[in-house]
């Protein structure tokens, strides 16, 4: 069979206000992008597990409006993010109309799978990589399932093969992606991450890690590496082993971790010789009464909030980069927050600072309660799914202080002034810290 491996690319904002703030100000919106322009991991690695007899090939379609030619297949296989999801159906639509047999899976349509059957020949639920061999055996005897369930299967990622970065075009891209952890502990309300495919914290053998590493950089020798975690730092004896064994590698990297990562110094030191350059926190908001309850196991986030301040300064003292990120409209924070998020930033300094609004997604226990509640705006309208345009209405402002209050933070958060005191305000914190370890005092 040929088979063409499709990713929806590329985000746009539904609100035409949030778009032309992007253009101006390219930090407003510079993570969103960043994330919605990687290459598709999970199609990577299902392209690993489909046997050498299929022809494969890798695409990426950024607006399906300005797409030409279809790539021809047999099968084409695609992937999304829910704000690209209408743009996915149309796209599966076509492939269809010219004979394609079309499956399509991940986070959107494990939450909506009779919505994707609506234009899809065969929908895979939950984690891809036990069903997927199934997907192939059937379509290739011409009698698929309409939809294959892997949730309850689970998949040991001591089995997770490289993924096939060789189908990728490296000049495209600024930053690779390998997944070392997958899911996470907290249960946040609003998240629509990988807990939706699997309910327990996994970990791949560092040494697995390390061979995707150098896959990449033999089609890319000094790459820029994304951890495509949701929370990497979990397990502490392991992340030191992943450290130890991938510091080696001479590789710069990114990923996403919680605000504990801060209490391990010997572990920040590690991470700075294995080559991080920053890491990505969800703060959330800068008030207890915005963190309660939106962690549902045990209020985690609201009792972290003491040492927010101080995670800043130990974190960037060694030399790591902080992303701050920051969620606006959650429903104990009203017009007060957009000027108390100011505040943290300029007293912190980290490096990076990200804001994104309260989105209701498919699938989580934020969707439910607030579609219940008759709060949602537009009930099923994914292209509003953007995490910058508002969908609800807010429990302590209104829509329209919140959609003002976005723009009016990003435009004073990402001007060319504030950004110039957050990466001083880092290097200056980096210096202190290498002088209070007696290392050398020169940053590079």
């Amino acid at each position: 069979m040929k088979i063409a491996l499709v990713a929806m690319s590329g985000i746009r904002a539904f609100n035409p206000d949030l778009t032309r703030l992007g253009m101006t100000l390219p930090g407003f919106v510079e993570r969103g992008k960043a994330i919605a322009s990687l290459p598709s991991l999970s199609l990577l690695t299902l392209a690993a597990l489909t046997p050498e007899r299929h022809e494969v090939s890798y695409h990426e379609v950024e607006d399906v409006r300005e797409l030409g030619q279809l790539p021809p297949c047999d099968v084409a296989a695609i992937s999304t993010y829910t704000a690209q999801a209408e743009d996915a159906y149309q796209l599966a639509d076509r492939f269809r109309a010219e004979g394609a047999t079309t499956v399509i899976g991940g986070l959107h349509v494990t939450s909506e799978p009779q919505e994707a059957l609506e234009h899809c020949d065969v929908v895979v639920v939950g984690e891809g990589e036990p069903v997927w061999p199934s997907v192939l055996d059937d379509l290739e005897r011409g009698a698929p399932d309409r939809l294959y369930d892997a949730r309850g299967r689970g998949f040991d990622l001591r089995e997770a093969p490289i993924p096939r970065f060789e189908l990728l075009d490296p000049s495209r891209y600024n930053r690779l992606t390998v997944q070392t952890t997958r899911g996470c502990p907290w249960r946040c309300e609003f998240c629509a991450s990988s807990i939706l495919l699997t309910r327990r914290f996994k970990t791949k053998p560092p040494e697995r890690v390390v061979a995707e590493i150098r896959a990449i950089k033999e089609i890319w020798p000094r790459p820029f590496v994304e951890f495509a975690d949701d929370n990497t730092f979990v397990d502490r004896s392991w992340s030191r082993r992943l450290m130890q064994q991938i510091a080696p590698e001479g590789v710069r990297w990114f990923t996403e971790t919680d605000v504990a990562v801060a209490d391990d110094p010997e572990l920040l030191s590690m991470m700075h010789e294995a080559g991080c350059a920053e890491v990505l926190i969800g703060f959330e908001s800068p008030s207890v009464s915005g963190l309660e309850g939106i962690e549902l196991r045990r209020n985690w986030k609201a009792r972290q909030i003491d040492m927010y301040e101080r995670a800043v300064e130990v974190i960037q003292s060694h030399g790591i980069a902080v992303n701050a990120c920051f969620v606006l409209g959650l429903d104990g924070d009203g017009p007060g927050v957009f000027e108390a998020v100011q505040d943290f930033v300029d007293r912190t300094g980290p490096f990076d600072v990200q804001i994104t609004v309260q989105t209701p997604l498919p699938g989580t226990p934020l969707y439910e309660r607030l579609l219940g509640d008759g709060r949602l705006l537009h009930p099923g309208a994914w292209s509003r799914c953007t995490l910058f345009d508002v969908n609800f209405r807010p429990a302590k402002m209104t829509v329209e202080q919140l959609e003002r209050g976005l723009i009016e933070l990003g435009t004073r958060l990402y001007s060319d002034e504030a950004t110039r005191r957050r990466r001083a305000a880092f290097l200056d914190q980096w210096r202190r810290g290498r002088r209070g370890r007696g290392e050398n005092e020169g940053v590079a």
